[in-house]
Order: C-alpha cells, then structure tokens, then sequence
C-alpha cells in the first residue's frame, strides 16, 4: 500500500504567523499523500472575549454554547482553515479546506452528559464526540488520489443539521485509523515540545521508542502528566486499532520523519 501521513498542528503553531509559514513549508515539501488537521489557537478565545463571551475550559475541553459555536465555526472552518489552505496553494500545495460537514465526511454525535473527576455533571454543550464509524474514508481516499491534500478543521456536524465543535487530536486520531485500510498510515502530532521528554525543561532528554506499559509507567511516576495524558491516550487507542506508526515532536522538525528520526515514535511491542 502506499503511504499516507495524517499530521496535526496545535495552537502553538497557528497563533505564530512566522512558525505557521515555516511549517507550511515543510509539510508541502513532504512527498507523498498527506492530510492536516488543525485546532483553533487563542484567536477563537480573543474574538469571544471581545464579543464580551465568557470562554469555559473544563479539564481541557471547551463547553461550547450557541453562541460560543458561531465563533468557533467561524474561526476554525473559516478564517484559519482558509488561511491554511491559501499558505499552501502558494507554495503549489492542492490543498482543500474542509469541516466535517462538507461531503459528509466527520459525523459526530453531541456528548452527552459527563460526570468529571469532582463528581459534577457537566453540560458541554455543542460538542460533537467521534466512534470507529465517524469517518467516510472513502470520500477521503477519493480526495487524496485525486491530487488533493486535505485540510480539516476540527467542526464536525451531525448529519441533523447541527455542527459541533470536536477535539482536533480525536479527528486526526480517527482519521488516521480509518485511512489504515487504504494506506499505510503513520498519525504525526505536531506540538510545542521536541517529544515526550524525561525532562519537561530539558528538550534534549527525548524518549525517541516508547511502548504501552512503559507510557503507563511513566504516567503513573508523574513524568507524562497534564496535555499529554489525552494525547498519548489518543495514540495508543489508535495503535490499538491497527495504526501503524505515531509520532510525537514539535513542528519544526518535521523534516526528520523522512529519516525516522521525529521527535517520540510510538510502538506496540514491548
């Protein structure tokens, strides 16, 4: 099969217009099919905040009212998912903007009701929650052999009518296993961090191979804590489900997938 790289990009890199350019460099020069998917930054957290819209985190994912969606949709499907693609048709990448909505292709169901780590159970309003089903692969995998890098962002909808705002790790994480069929996969989370370090202050103290038992290990000894929990869980999921490769690093290493040598791989064997 071929190859396919599904990568994802996180705020760090969209909120700095100069790292953005430089990854949009990188990633179009990356040869084969690929597919990007992006979050939202702060711009989303600005606009509400200047629309006098209290924004609410809660244990890291954002409770998303009516109004909070129209920013949202607007920010993440608009104004970043188009200046992504128009970075990356100037330098002859055939990118194509995408929501989950557009051609069916992410449908999400609305999270029900949660009870979180305090006991409290929490309403997170227009947030869509992904399954093994969500993805029409199909209509990605036509996209990709038509010549068309596709570029998602993390607005998902129902199939009712109703968009949802949907975790951007939980979109390339699904993608990705549902493109394993097609291609051989490989899921890339691009972060701020060179991997998954040792050292959270030392970039230099990578863990290059990292199995299951070991995450859990390091979990447990507080050396992986915080963001990394979900993500880490996201890709062991995946991997659980046939993915063949994840890798976690920062950005601006891209280059280095080509020699294997990206920022923390994940494997399954022991």
């Amino acid at each position: 099969m071929n190859t396919l790289y599904v990568i994802k990009i996180g705020g760090n890199i969209i909120d700095d217009q100069a790292q953005l350019e430089s990854f949009l460099s990188d990633f179009a020069d990356l040869r084969g099919n690929k597919i990007l998917i992006h979050g939202g930054g702060k711009i989303a957290t600005k606009l509400s905040k200047d629309l006098g819209l209290e924004s609410e985190l809660i244990e890291g994912r954002r409770v998303t009212d009516a109004e909070t969606l129209k920013v949202v949709a607007m920010v993440y499907a608009g104004l970043i998912n188009k200046n992504i693609v128009a970075g990356l048709q100037k330098l002859n990448c055939n990118a194509i903007g995408l929501a989950g909505a557009d051609g069916n292709i992410i449908r999400a169901k609305k999270r029900p009701l949660k009870t979180i780590s305090d006991g409290r159970q929490i309403d997170y309003g227009f947030v869509g929650d992904l399954d093994d089903s969500s993805v029409d692969a199909q209509a990605i995998y036509k996209l990709v052999q038509a010549g068309f890098t596709p570029v998602f962002s993390a607005i998902t909808h129902d199939g009712n009518g109703q968009l949802l705002n949907t975790n951007a790790d939980t979109i390339a994480s699904v993608i990705a296993v549902s493109m394993s069929g097609l291609y051989t996969t490989s899921l890339v989370y691009c972060f701020e961090k060179s991997g998954v370090l040792k050292d959270v202050n030392d970039e230099s103290s990578i863990i290059k191979n990292i199995n299951e038992e070991e995450y859990k290990e390091l979990k447990k000894d507080g050396v992986v804590h915080s963001g990394m929990i979900p993500k880490l869980d996201n890709a062991f999921e995946a991997i659980g489900k046939g993915l063949s490769e994840v890798c976690i690093g920062k950005g601006d290493a891209l280059p280095l997938l080509k020699d294997k040598t990206f920022g923390t791989r994940l494997k399954t064997e022991k």
